[in-house]
């Protein structure tokens, strides 16, 4: 899930133009005890957007509101 949730935030980010940070929890207690059951998880400006996967529409959507 992650692979294609990485892929597709490479796709938005060619069209949309932002950067994003892939974060890996292996080996990090507080992290893996926080996000473990819901990956992949997508944040905007540090706020949980998706987990599962990722909606793009949702994102552009999110994205466009976040940037206004």
């Amino acid at each position: 899930m992650c692979d294609r949730a990485r892929a597709q935030l490479e796709r938005l980010r060619e069209e949309l133009g932002f950067d994003y940070a892939e974060i890996d929890i292996t080996g990090v207690d507080e992290l893996e005890a926080t996000y473990r059951e819901w990956l992949p998880v997508v944040e905007i400006d540090g706020r949980r957007a998706f987990v599962y996967f990722l909606d793009e529409a949702a994102f552009r959507r999110k994205f466009h509101v976040t940037n206004a």
